[in-house]
């Protein structure tokens, strides 16, 4: 329904939404009556709608400007938005002006209009639109590296898991403001982890009593460092090593907590960081790449509005990695939008106890304790009935591969239990669906429609020995023989560096990934590209190797047929010519041919 509000109501709601009644940090409100003289501008009569001037000018300032609902904001609106924005930026850097009318928003950086949420937001929002556009994920992997070497060689936790959640509750204390300064003893510096975590847990646990398993967890950590020891020396070294490590978690607690954060898995980095230490990864546990999340968040085409499900979400990367992308297109982490798709949008399930309080941190990390999180076996009936109540729309999914681990059982009990045509994304090994047993095949596509496969690169799990696919299903539509697309990304353009897995160090990425994502959508556009009959086959099929023969391998099975019909030993001839050759032979050149001269047995004696 159309609104019908004059300019001063227009102003009255932006006034109550953008939160401009007052602030320690700046002159806000707004009115009809100030001038920018009146606002510290000296000499200029020109009177904004509303106003939001920092004491410190290095921060950014936001101008309003409003007009009733039936006025559209049109390019004379622009002008007179402008006319202040400029008056503006002749004492600040950095400018946000908005303009608004009730019901549609433009918003300008300085004098760049931006794509930005349609609907008119709180003032954080638009604070934040000049911070930095990218986080230092390089910086991030190398904190990690130091953070796990001082925790397992400094402090002594032996347990990799152990070194993850100790990391984790710190990096979540110090979103919650917990009391960390350098120069504590261990037991301050523990103390205050545990009564930060205690204390605001105790509201997220009225929507999730389990989250209280983080702090069970961080509470039973080993270590073999002395920290209650009476000797100077040491208790000088611990409070070092501590400040040490506060430090680090500030510099991370500062990357992953400013706008600039783009979803990237901090407990993926570091599962890959910590986990090199370990010889084989326990458990079944496959933590997916980041560029593969991002990548099955574009390809089954998710949006702000969709209802995630992992249910096997380990660290919590798709979760992480779509709550980013969706807050986004949202408008920012400061909308209204944003705080709903925190609590009521993202649903995730784990079995392992420890990775279960791994993905719990993740999500409080950025300051989301309602996120929707159940320590459930996603092969059974219980996880079966809280999925079946979720209201699924999307599912991104990287199962165990191991059968011992139920597979195929989780993958059918989440197909058999989001609603009918939800686009579900598995990523399994290539084979997985053409090993299962052909009632279990028949049963599968009885229910469910497989719509594409699209063949990863090999080289992506690299240390697990196993080469993928990412299967995407149509939940509840029966297959009825119908084909389904298939191709194979051959190269991610990521490489390995020493101790820290595959990165994108030449920047390919972004390009590959935008050309394959329009390849699946068109499902056209590749030489790979198959349409495969479901009876025949499930997989991408690799193409046979053409057979050829040059005249080399012809001439060489010629003189091997002859030896043979002589009765000469090719190993033996082979061995006796080499050493004629190396030995008692004269080499030549002329021009460009070589010349190899073979001294009789005569000459030779």
């Amino acid at each position: 329904m159309a609104l019908n509000l004059t300019e001063d109501q227009v102003r009255d709601r932006a006034r109550v939404i953008l939160e401009f009644d007052s602030s320690v940090d700046a002159q806000c409100g707004v009115g009809q009556l100030t001038t920018f003289n009146q606002l510290g501008f000296n000499g200029v009569a020109d009177k904004p709608d509303g106003w939001y001037l920092p004491h410190n000018h290095a921060d950014t300032a936001l101008i309003l400007e409003v007009k009733a609902s039936k006025v559209a904001l049109g390019d004379k609106q622009v002008i007179e938005l402008m006319k202040n924005v400029d008056i503006a930026e002749t004492s600040y850097e950095h400018v946000v002006g908005i303009l608004y009318n009730g019901e549609d928003t433009r918003v300008f950086k300085g004098s760049e209009e931006i794509d930005d949420a349609p609907a008119l937001q709180n003032k954080e929002h638009y604070l934040a639109l000049f911070t930095v556009d990218r986080i230092d994920k390089e910086r991030i992997y190398e904190l990690t590296a130091r953070i796990n070497n001082c925790l397992h060689f400094d402090f002594g936790i032996k347990n990799l898991y152990s070194r993850m959640i100790f990391t984790a509750c710190a990096l979540v204390a110090k979103r919650y403001d917990a009391t960390m300064v350098r120069g504590m003893d261990y037991s301050e510096f523990h103390n205050a982890i545990l009564n930060c975590l205690n204390k605001e847990l105790v509201r997220f646990k009225r929507q999730n009593q389990k989250l209280g398993v983080l702090t069970d967890e961080f509470s039973k950590i080993e270590m073999n460092l002395d920290v209650t020891s009476e000797d100077e020396k040491q208790q000088k070294r611990v409070k070092d090593l501590i400040a040490q490590f506060i430090g680090w978690i500030e510099e991370i607690s500062a990357c992953i907590n400013s706008d600039a954060w783009r979803g990237e898995d901090v407990m993926g980095i570091f599962f890959n960081e910590f986990n090199r230490y370990k010889k084989q990864n326990e458990g079944g546990q496959v933590f997916t790449p980041e560029h593969i999340t991002d990548f099955m968040y574009r390809i089954l085409d998710v949006d702000m509005n969709d209802r995630i499900l992992d249910a096997t979400c380990g660290s919590g990367g798709f979760l992480v990695k779509a709550m980013a992308n969706m807050i986004q297109e949202a408008g920012g982490p400061h909308t209204d939008k944003a705080k709903a798709i925190k609590q009521k949008q993202l649903f995730g399930i784990e079995l392992d106890k420890e990775i279960y309080a791994l993905a719990c941190a993740n999500m409080l990390i950025h300051k989301d304790g309602k996120t929707n999180l159940e320590q459930l076996d996603a092969r059974y009936e219980s996880a079966a009935d809280w999925i079946a109540r979720q209201k699924i729309t999307k599912v991104m999914m990287n199962p165990p591969f191991e059968n011992k681990y139920g597979c195929m059982t989780i993958v059918e009990n989440v197909l058999d239990h989001v609603p009918p045509h939800t686009m579900c994304g598995f990523i399994l090994p290539d084979k997985k669906l053409e090993k299962m047993p052909k009632a279990s095949q028949t049963r599968l596509l009885k229910h469910h429609r497989l719509l594409k496969v699209i063949k990863l690169p090999e080289s992506l799990f690299q240390n697990v020995g196993i080469t993928t696919s990412i299967f995407v299903f149509e939940a509840r539509v029966p297959q009825n023989g119908q084909e389904f697309f298939a191709c194979y990304m051959a190269e991610d353009g990521l490489e390995a560096v020493k101790n820290k897995g595959r990165h994108d160090v030449r920047g390919k990425w972004d390009a590959i990934e935008d050309y394959w994502v329009q390849v699946v959508r068109r499902q056209s556009g590749d030489a790979t590209v198959q349409w495969n009959d479901p009876s025949k086959c499930l997989s991408y099929q690799m193409p046979p190797v053409e057979f050829s023969i040059t005249d080399e391998d012809f001439l060489r099975v010629a003189f091997d047929w002859t030896m043979y019909q002589n009765g000469v030993d090719a190993g033996e001839f082979g061995n006796n010519l080499l050493s004629k050759v190396m030995y008692a032979s004269e080499v030549n050149t002329h021009g460009h041919a070589v010349e190899v001269t073979l001294r009789s047995e005569e000459a030779l004696s």
